[in-house]
């Protein structure tokens, strides 16, 4: 991996780290002054995760100009092993079932994410 994909990596992964964390403080609000139920919110947390690594793989794929579905997929795959090691070490607990396949998702797209990054510029680049 050159210099170029592991910087498009890096700004993908503070891309998704500050959506999940803007995204996460304004879910604690509106849990705190609203009735919104927790049922709920895990559908919405998956689908925030979804929309945050599409976002990161857009941007690893525009950053890296090429390859978008292998640094697309490192994306997820990193936000992945991060998530597992936080859970992991953090809190004694593997993945469940249902993360796994959340996580999958997520890897995909991340995937999808980074083909359309690279291919964003395609027009502009001939």
């Amino acid at each position: 991996m050159g210099r170029q994909q592991f910087i498009a990596l890096m700004y993908a992964w503070i891309v998704i780290l500050g959506l999940i964390l803007l995204t996460s403080i304004f879910l604690a609000f509106l849990l705190r002054f609203t009735t919104f139920n927790e049922t709920t919110l895990t559908w919405v947390t998956l689908t925030i995760g979804l929309i945050s690594l599409f976002i990161g793989g857009i941007v690893a794929g525009v950053k890296a100009q090429q390859k978008g579905w292998i640094i697309g997929s490192i994306t997820g795959l990193g936000f992945t092993i991060f998530t597992f090691l936080v859970q992991f070490l953090g809190y004694q607990q593997a993945f469940s079932l249902e993360q796994s396949l959340h996580h999958a998702g997520y890897i995909i797209a991340a995937l999808i994410g980074g083909v359309v990054g690279v291919n964003m510029l395609g027009t502009q680049r001939k």
